[in-house]
């Protein structure tokens, strides 16, 4: 039984159609999750906070503010408010961007191309709200991705590991059904996500996680790098294809 036909029984689907790719961003289209790692260990460091680098990796995807909030309730067994997650994502915020900006992985334009010459949409789903995020995504992929088709932490009021952000990701590259989309993502958190929603969900594991918690997660194909998914892009979407005519 191939990939395909493993999710398409599981979630008790008749076909598969893709007609969209939604990528998550940190980690899949940059390689700035060791940005991020540093960032979150220091700025939690300042408010007393113990933060790993795996930590960092393994709830990568959820709403900053989420974190936050959970790391906090589990150190110090307190609820703090929004706004006091804001104001320490806030500062975490400030040191991402004073590192050097992060490039984007190969594979990705070469993956994109092939999308939109399939006649397929691209979304980015993303767990930051970071305005200057928003701007590079579209200096770099504006000639693939509308603005419209990016899903940020405020447009949905439950983050990453929910399916929201993905069933949002769905509405608004055009209010697809779960079966029409394909889910690109990194860390274990978006794998659950892409998977609850419904989708045909990749992982691409970019991190220091083994693939076995990205399987754990649900995570339908595995790629080492977007390289090796680029390279098999055409010939995943000839056998759904041939499985399609059978």
């Amino acid at each position: 039984m191939t990939q395909i036909q493993e999710y398409l029984k599981q979630h008790g689907y008749e076909h598969f159609a893709p007609k969209a790719v939604l990528f998550d961003m940190d980690g899949v289209l940059y390689n700035s999750m060791p940005n991020h790692a540093v960032a979150w260990q220091r700025s939690m460091a300042e408010f007393g906070i113990h933060m790993t680098a795996n930590d960092a990796y393994a709830t990568e995807g959820a709403r900053g503010i989420d974190t936050i909030r959970n790391m906090v309730r589990a150190q110090r067994g307190q609820d703090i408010t929004l706004e006091e997650a804001q104001r320490m994502y806030d500062i975490k915020t400030r040191l991402f961007h004073e590192m050097p900006e992060a490039p984007v992985f190969d594979g990705v334009i070469a993956l994109m191309k092939q999308i939109k010459e399939a006649g397929m949409k691209i979304g980015v789903v993303t767990g930051s709200g970071q305005r200057p995020l928003i701007q590079r995504l579209m200096t770099d992929f504006g000639d693939f991705l509308d603005e419209s088709h990016i899903v940020t932490a405020y447009d949905v009021t439950k983050g990453k590991p929910a399916p929201d952000p993905y069933l949002m990701g769905l509405q608004k590259v055009g209010n697809l059904q779960p079966w029409e989309g394909i889910v690109v993502e990194n860390a274990p958190l978006g794998v659950r996500a892409g998977v609850a929603a419904g989708c045909l969900t990749i992982a691409v594991n970019s991190g220091p996680l083994p693939d076995r918690i990205l399987a754990q997660e649900g995570a339908h194909l595995i790629y080492n790098n977007m390289v090796e998914l680029a390279d098999d892009f055409h010939h995943f979407l000839s056998r759904n294809n041939q499985n399609q005519e059978k």
